[in-house]
């Protein structure tokens, strides 16, 4: 695994906008309700990941885990030899469509071993990825879901479950985390009336505030484990006016404060 952590450091090192993320630690985090909004494919390249809230799911390097979109799920990410190591890729519902259906129940998460074919292709898409046009790169992020299907893991099909409305305004509020979204506007993207909106989501035991508060902390949360952004700008850049709330809110979701998930990133 080590090649691929070379290759994903140097992309991330000449490269800002990629169709990958790489999340790493040197110590242990433990983050609760994590949103998945999108499939999101990750690669355990050092370390350990557990999943769920008594880490009944383990996830070592050398594995992957596929992950369905999911309003909240728990996780540790363990380092082990001073490094817990990961890359993650998120998929669009439509990346599925020219996968082969099967009659099989929908999955939560699956998970497998990264293979010699699995592995070359990852590489070859962080590579790419610095220089390939985001068509290309769509091709290349169905190329993994082809290989990982002819590896075995027909559970890839399953994995897609149509996003409820919640899911919906969560992902329309991640695209832009600085904008208020007034209900109006939310409601009139998904071209419905602002009772009826709140009728549903209330259905489904969702509020827009809640949704919103989700989504925002959610991008606080990927630029802590992508950027060195100081913690201030990140809050700002979540549409908190103020640090302090931003951090009482984001420990109240997710278990660390802002300033404990830098720590987890910082050598002794």
């Amino acid at each position: 695994m080590d090649n691929i952590i070379v290759v994903a450091k140097k992309a991330i090192k000449n490269q800002s906008q990629l169709p990958f993320s790489v999340y790493s630690s040197h110590k242990e985090q433990m983050i609760t309700n994590v949103p998945i909004i999108k499939p999101l494919l990750i690669f355990i390249l050092s370390g350990t990941k557990q999943l769920g809230k008594s880490g009944s799911v383990e996830c070592l390097s050398g594995s992957f885990v596929f992950l369905s979109n999911s309003p909240r799920i728990d996780m540790r990410n363990i380092p082990i030899q001073e490094e817990y190591f990961a890359v993650l890729i998120d998929f669009e519902h439509e990346d599925f469509s020219e996968l082969p259906k099967t009659p099989a129940p929908y999955q939560k998460y699956f998970q497998g071993e990264i293979n010699p074919i699995l592995a070359s292709a990852l590489c070859q898409f962080m590579e790419f990825s610095s220089i390939a046009p985001s068509q290309v790169m769509r091709l290349r992020k169905k190329e993994i879901l082809e290989i990982i299907y002819h590896s075995g893991y027909t559970d890839v099909c399953n994995i897609v479950e149509p996003p409820s409305l919640s899911e919906k305004v969560q992902s329309m509020i991640s695209n832009d985390v600085s904008c208020e979204w007034p209900v109006d506007l939310i409601a009139s993207n998904l071209f419905m009336s602002a009772s009826t909106l709140r009728r549903k989501l209330k259905s489904e035991g969702n509020n827009i505030q809640d949704i919103r508060n989700r989504a925002r902390l959610g991008y606080g949360l990927h630029l802590l484990q992508t950027t060195q952004f100081h913690i201030g700008n990140i809050a700002e850049q979540c549409g908190y006016q103020s640090q302090s709330r931003f951090t009482e809110q984001f420990k109240l979701l997710f278990g660390m404060t802002p300033r404990e998930i830098r720590k987890t990133k910082m050598l002794d």
